[in-house]
């Protein structure tokens, strides 16, 4: 829809809730590196979502980052949902999360002693339902691809 018209760099820290302010029709491509960690956690309550994933090559991706009112992402059930937790590493939450409700994406360890987790699944309801189980809080669902 901008063809011909150069994008906008940021190369300092990114403030996506900024970006939405100031151009509430933009889109991010953010840029998530292998091995990088908490590239999400500026997500967590921006009121945007990743809506896609580009892979550029096997060391990079392309997150594609838009305000949630403006996502136009598939919700069909092949799709792959974002869900951010607050989670106790015990061993108990771990044996009852198996592969097929979510698989983990990313952790960071607080100094509260509990971790954030970005977790890959396709079912929000099991998701929540396991974590609750287990004492554990949902934080919230950051996109789609």
């Amino acid at each position: 829809m901008a063809i011909g018209e150069m994008p906008n760099v940021v190369s300092g820290d990114l403030n996506v809730a900024e970006i939405f302010a100031t151009h509430p029709n933009a889109i991010i491509y953010y840029p998530v590196f292998y091995g990088s960690t908490g590239w999400w956690g500026e997500l967590l309550g921006s009121n945007a979502i990743v809506t896609n994933k580009l892979i550029i090559s096997p060391e990079c991706q392309l997150m594609v980052i838009e305000k949630t009112e403006n996502s136009h992402t598939s919700r069909g059930a092949t799709t792959h949902q974002l869900f951010a937790a607050e989670i106790y590493p015990t061993s108990g939450f771990f044996k009852k999360m198996s592969s097929e409700i979510a698989t983990v994406a990313d952790m960071l360890a607080t100094d509260a002693g509990t971790i954030l987790a970005l977790f890959a699944g396709r079912d929000k309801n099991r998701f929540v339902n396991i974590l609750e189980s287990t004492g554990n809080s949902y934080l919230g669902c950051i996109g789609r691809y």
